[in-house]
């Protein structure tokens, strides 16, 4: 039986948008789900309120004000007597899905009668027996400012039974606070799940009522594009360098200079501000003329040795995060050396990505780290790394995932044809990528993308999942490109594109996209 990602009983308002944006992704879309929540209203209050009410909605310009505008045409249809007050100009909705339920209450202005309240003066009297607020959403944070402010006080100050839409308005959903003024609601309707403030707000609240709106739980087990949600950041005008995070990439040989220098290449292109290389000397030297972007450090030997973990201390301590792996070669004094700067990462307190070479040399002292850990094998490396072959039916590959991540405490991300990502508690499933992405190096950027987070501070399973879906859509934008004759390096230039837009991905997913 597979444990399911979807387990808590309530959720965060980023969570909640990233489960929507992944819906649409996946073929639900908002304006759907916006229907089933207004539509739920309706019905809730039928069912407890005969037809005779009268009924004011006071909607906001934004989704919470358009699961209200669905609310209202459904009550009307059911024979009460409605009316909408907008906190705004009907011109500032600018939300596309509550645009276009706004519109079609436009051609029932005659029966719901339309106040646009732009101004606190022109907040009208209300004398409803039921008022509905449907005037900010879950996103609320900051004080209320006017006229929101003021059309809260007015509800408040009616005798009608009042109904909230999701969440009070004036209650911040992930923590309950009040922003000033809120809602004394008699009866919350929130979706899908409860949401993590409501607990902290029971005066606020009265009685909460979960209404499913049609978000199918095997959604939460998918990585998609509200997963990227998790990972971008908002860069400030006064950002400073080192302020997106330094990633130290730590491998590379006589043989391999390629997979580390592809892991920091995509490690920048994911955001990060610095990478730092260190590899052997004649290594690193090879890796600084692939590119002007990249920082090396040349480590004394032809291979990685215990020597050289003196000189890579301070290194360790300046960076955000660490990747220990790609091309780093399996000599007996790397594999010292693999054991030896796990310590010292470990205790620097540093989130740490083992790879390829670094996975297999881990493998011999494997054991639960006390720093975030998050581990990328294949199928063969999961196998030198567990000394288990994976089994062939996919749900039962998805428990044993989730074991060794257990036993390990850490994030497992197993590439495949379907990649698995685990933490031990959850799990997601990635299906972007294609069968070209098997040429070598593909697994470095991914490296890269991961690190690029983890050095960012971002929790390392939301990392892994977003980093998973990352690099196996600029992997479909490669393929649509050039069919299956690309090269890792293709995949750099698209890495940007997908974190800018990655619902951009569904152009290609019907041609690119893997099956399970």
């Amino acid at each position: 039986m597979l444990q399911e990602s979807d387990t808590k009983d309530s959720i965060t308002s980023t969570e909640m948008r990233a489960l929507e944006l992944n819906a649409e992704y996946f073929g639900v879309s908002r304006l759907q789900l916006m229907e089933n929540a207004g539509h739920n209203v309706a019905l809730e209050i039928a069912s407890r309120f005969k037809p005779d009410k009268s009924v004011a909605i006071f909607c906001g310009l934004g989704g919470n004000g358009g699961d209200g505008f669905v609310a209202a045409r459904h009550l009307s249809s059911k024979g009460f007597e409605v009316k909408v007050i907008l906190a705004g100009e009907a011109r500032q909705i600018a939300h596309k899905e509550a645009l276009e339920n706004w519109k079609a209450l436009q051609f029932l202005k005659e029966i719901i009668p339309i106040h646009e309240v732009y101004d606190s003066s022109l907040i009208p009297e209300v004398n409803a027996e039921i008022v509905i607020d449907a005037l900010l959403g879950t996103g609320t944070k900051g004080k209320l400012r006017p006229p929101i402010l003021q059309l809260v006080e007015k509800i408040n100050a009616t005798n009608a039974f009042r109904v909230a839409v999701d969440v009070p308005t004036g209650i911040d959903a992930d923590t309950g606070e009040v922003l000033g003024q809120a809602v004394n609601a008699n009866l919350t309707i929130t979706f899908h799940k409860t949401k993590k403030g409501l607990e902290n707000a029971k005066d606020y609240v009265g009685e909460l009522v979960v209404k499913d709106i049609g978000l199918p739980k095997e959604f939460a087990k998918f990585a998609g594009p509200g997963d990227v949600l998790f990972v971008t950041k908002p860069r400030p005008s006064k950002s400073h360098k080192g302020d997106f995070g330094r990633l130290l990439v730590i491998g590379g040989s006589e043989t391999f200079s390629g997979a580390p220098a592809l892991v920091a290449l995509a490690a920048l292109r994911a955001g990060v501000d610095l990478t730092y290389v260190a590899a052997p000397a004649k290594t690193a030297y090879a890796i600084s003329s692939m590119s002007p972007n990249l920082i090396t450090i040349k480590l004394d030997g032809e291979h990685l040795n215990p020597s050289n973990v003196s000189g890579l201390r301070r290194y360790i301590e300046i960076a955000n995060a660490v990747v220990l792996g790609p091309g780093l070669g399996l000599h007996t004094e790397t594999r010292e050396f693999v054991r030896a700067i796990v310590e010292v990462v470990e205790g620097s307190g540093k989130p740490l990505l083992l790879d390829a070479d670094g996975l297999k040399a881990f493998a011999e002292f494997k054991r639960p780290l006390n720093v975030p850990l998050v581990l990328t094998p294949h199928a063969g490396e999961y196998a030198v790394l567990t000394g288990e072959k994976l089994p062939e039916n996919f749900d039962e590959r998805i428990a044993v995932v989730q074991r060794t991540a257990a036993e390990l405490a850490a994030v497992i991300l197993l590439k495949g044809p379907v990649d698995i990502i685990s933490d031990g508690k959850s799990f997601k499933l990635n299906f972007t990528g294609n069968a070209g992405m098997t040429v070598g190096g593909t697994g470095d950027v991914l490296s890269g993308v991961v690190g690029a987070f983890l050095a960012q501070q971002i929790d390392p399973f939301e990392a892994a999942v977003a980093g998973a879906f990352v690099n196996g859509a600029a992997g479909d934008f490669v393929f649509e490109e050039k069919g299956y004759h690309m090269v890792s390096t293709d995949l750099l230039e698209w890495i940007p594109h997908v974190l800018n837009d990655p619902m951009s991905h569904l152009k290609v997913r019907k041609t690119s996209a893997k099956t399970s």
